[in-house]
């Protein structure tokens, strides 16, 4: 299991568009995937549980991996939480 902390640049933040690309990156891989804000965790790849995060830009988030292509998924989700767009 690989555990990152990563600081969410994208400028609007996780509203429903960004939380949908961030989903289907996540669903790309095999491995388990969570994202923890606090004592809230949920699964990277639901749509409806990311949304109850209601993350902004700037914020810092835990995203963790379990799988044969966790390193590769972490990787990509911090590629996309990272890019400011």
């Amino acid at each position: 299991m690989i555990k990152k902390p990563i600081i969410i640049q994208l400028a609007s933040g996780l509203e429903p568009r960004p939380v949908a690309v961030l989903v289907q990156v996540a669903s790309q891989y095999n491995s388990k995937i969570y994202v923890e804000d606090g004592d809230r965790k949920v699964n990277a790849k639901s749509i409806m549980g990311m949304m109850t995060l209601g993350l902004s830009a700037g914020e810092s988030v835990v995203v963790s991996a379990e799988g044969e292509d966790e390193a590769e998924a972490i990787e990509n989700i911090e590629k996309y939480l990272s890019s400011g767009n």
